[in-house]
């Protein structure tokens, strides 16, 4: 079993009857992207968070930005699909990012709705959860993690 194999293997264990493949941790899913060029990482936050907190700094060819809520307003994007259409396919493995792992859930619910095959959930998010003192970064996350990512 090759190591993408076990990686997903274990995302599809995680699963508690979710209605999407499964979840992997922030290093799994940079594993998953550095090994094997055709899967995808769907950042589901708004533009402004990619902007002013950051983003993950993979191959562009691998990235794609599609905004689960817009900016201003926090307004469902009721072009998500569509705007995913434009940007994965239904075939390969979707990894789906957000914040702090709530809306990557949605996300990845909606998209296999919609006959995406393969999407996983990236668990903690990019920021991860908010610490004691209201901060995150510090507990968990890709950028806790240390996996390269772009600052603002």
């Amino acid at each position: 079993m090759s190591k993408i194999d076990e990686i997903l293997a274990l995302a599809r264990g995680r699963s508690k009857d979710w209605p999407y493949a499964g979840a992997v941790t922030p290093a799994e899913a940079y594993e998953l992207v550095m090994a094997d060029n055709a899967v995808k990482l769907i950042d589901v936050r708004t533009n402004a968070e990619r902007d002013w907190v950051g983003r993950v700094a993979i191959p562009e060819a691998q990235h794609g930005a599609v905004q689960w809520n817009t900016y201003p307003g926090g307004n469902a994007n009721h072009e998500f699909i569509e705007q995913l259409n434009g940007v994965a396919r239904k075939d390969q493995v979707i990894l789906f990012l957000c914040r702090s792992g709530v809306r990557s859930r949605g996300a990845a619910k909606l998209a296999t709705e919609h006959g995406y095959q393969h999407c996983y959930d990236i668990l903690e998010g990019f920021e991860g959860e908010k610490d004691e003192r209201g901060h995150r970064k510090n507990i968990n996350g890709w950028c806790h993690a240390a996996l390269p990512w772009i600052g603002a």
